[in-house]
């Protein structure tokens, strides 16, 4: 039994480092052909200061703070003056396809699921990361959707990881196939 805390997280940490190996080797990159190119540098869409801070506003006050120690509540409040400086950056992060170093660290924390608290296999490690970084990613997110829709990128069929698609409408859709 370990009690310290520092002892708690060496075994989570073997624990949890034993899950994967190094002799797994990672796939080759996707690459897109020239000719399929979907964004020249010039048709990135500009990540706008009153997109940034539509999204500071929509920020949940009730969610943790990244390893930054910036709270959400913070960003909320200051939306109307932080917006602009956040959309330069992630304008500039956006277009070079690098990401500021402190919003790539993580504070990870093991969430207890379910069961004997002793099996380290009954946590879920949880990363908690930086507010700004989260709040550029959406808006990363929003433009790439509303791209592959506008391109009709993705089938109809398709329902998983689908805005307003579920299992339950592809499974409607499937049923629908079969009896029609």
């Amino acid at each position: 039994m370990v009690t310290e805390d520092t002892g708690k997280v060496e075994l989570l940490n073997a624990f949890f480092a034993s899950l994967f190996t190094a002799q797994a080797t990672p796939q080759e990159p996707w690459t897109l052909e020239e000719s399929e190119e979907v964004w020249t540098k010039e048709d990135l869409p500009l990540v706008e200061e009153d997109q940034v801070r539509d999204q500071l506003r929509r920020l949940d006050i009730h969610k943790s703070m990244g390893p930054d120690r910036i709270h959400p509540r913070v960003l909320r409040e200051l939306a109307e003056v932080i917006a602009g400086p956040l959309s330069i950056i992630f304008e500039g992060s956006w277009r070079t396809g690098e990401m500021p170093e402190d919003w790539r660290k993580a504070n990870v924390i093991p969430v207890f699921k379910k069961g004997k608290k002793e099996d380290l296999g009954n946590y879920r490690l949880v990363s908690l990361t930086s507010i700004p970084g989260k709040v550029m990613e959406q808006l990363i997110l929003d433009a790439i959707s509303e791209h592959m829709e506008e391109k009709r990128a993705i089938r109809s069929s398709q329902h998983g990881f689908t805005k307003g698609k579920s299992c339950q409408t592809n499974l409607i859709a499937f049923c629908d196939g079969m009896t029609g």
